[in-house]
Parts: C-alpha cells; structure tokens; sequence
C-alpha cells in the first residue's frame, strides 16, 4: 500500500512538474492555447495550491473526454482521488448557469442584423 501511495504521488510530482515547467515566461496555464496534436492521446494535468499546503490536481484525458479530480497532502503522502467524470455530454450544453446575456440571447442578436 505505502509503495502504491509513493509511486502515486511521485506520478503526481512529475505531472506537477511537466505542467509548471511548461509555463511560459511567467504566463500562467490559463493564458496558453490548449493546442493539442492530432490524434494526441496525453493527459492534462492541472495542479492548483490550496492555502493550507495540499494541492488539488485536475488531469484531463481528452481522448475519452474523461476527468479526474485528486488531493495531495504532501506532508502525509497521501493522494486522494476526490472525483472521476466523463465531461462528453456537459460539453454538448449550449447554456447551463450562465448570466445574461446567454449565448441564445447574443445569436438572437446577431441574427436580427
């Protein structure tokens, strides 16, 4: 068991570091185009720092447009997956708690010219 949690989260580190190592001259991850080559069967792994030490990593597989939501408490060495969803189906909403105006609304719009 302890050597599954070490292997996880040494998993964990190296996908942290792939992600952070890749940033661009102080740019953060949000600001780079998520460009991804043909057929390209690579996760995505988005590390966030929460305030007390732990991080929450996001890896998205966009082959099977499946995501998980995991954990990490680096001072207990523990990785906790917190949630797994296929996002296939909630990318296909057009408008879901959205503010005004809505998508619907700003076509409506655009179609009245």
């Amino acid at each position: 068991m302890r050597q599954t949690v070490l292997g996880a989260l040494a998993g964990a580190v190296l996908a942290y570091a792939a992600v952070t190592g890749a940033t661009e001259s102080g740019r953060v991850l949000a600001q780079r185009p998520a460009v991804l080559p043909e057929g390209s069967a690579g996760l995505i792994a988005l590390p966030t720092g929460l305030s007390d030490g732990r991080q929450m990593l996001t890896v998205i597989d966009p082959r099977t447009q499946v995501m998980g939501h995991y954990q990490i408490d680096p001072a207990k060495g523990e990785i906790v997956l917190k949630g797994v969803r296929n996002i296939r189906w909630d990318l296909q909403i057009e408008e879901y708690n959205g503010v005004s105006p809505l998508p619907s609304e700003v076509r409506s719009l655009v179609e009245q010219r």
